[in-house]
């Protein structure tokens, strides 16, 4: 049941619901969430949606009970999570002329470009790769 649990928290937190130079990873980020606090997830946030805000409101609400590991790492795990979404958010605004030009596509529709832009080294500026680097593209 823990495990079960566990795996359903890890699997909602991935989702993008979710940068700044050199963010974890989403998976990286979720596998240290559920080894650090899985135990405290299962047992004071039982019945709580399970998307990154409402779980780090109910640790935060239990921060009283938390083991310290747990304590420690999961303010770092959830700011890792909303940098990544961040950097996500960035590609659009740092990729537009690239999404456009050399993808030709659209800077609305921009995860549809993503995979353009990762494999279309000429004619992507250095600005949109760094941005591609942080949000965890490649």
């Amino acid at each position: 049941m823990v495990r079960g649990s566990v795996t359903l928290i890890v699997l909602a937190l991935g989702m993008p619901s979710l940068a700044a130079a050199q963010t974890a990873s989403f998976g990286d980020s979720i596998g240290k969430l559920a080894a650090s606090c899985g135990a405290e997830i299962v047992a004071n946030c039982r019945g709580v949606n399970p998307d990154s805000n409402r779980l780090k409101e109910c640790l935060s609400r239990n921060r009283d009970v938390l083991s310290p590991q747990c304590s420690s790492d999961y303010f770092g795990v959830f700011e890792a999570i909303q940098k990544r979404v961040a950097a996500r958010i960035t590609v659009a605004n740092a990729c537009q002329r690239e999404i456009v030009k050399v993808c030709g596509g659209s800077t609305k529709e921009t995860s549809k470009s993503v995979p353009c832009l990762v494999s279309t080294p000429k004619g992507i500026s250095n600005n949109c790769l760094k941005a591609i680097d942080d949000a965890g593209y490649r």
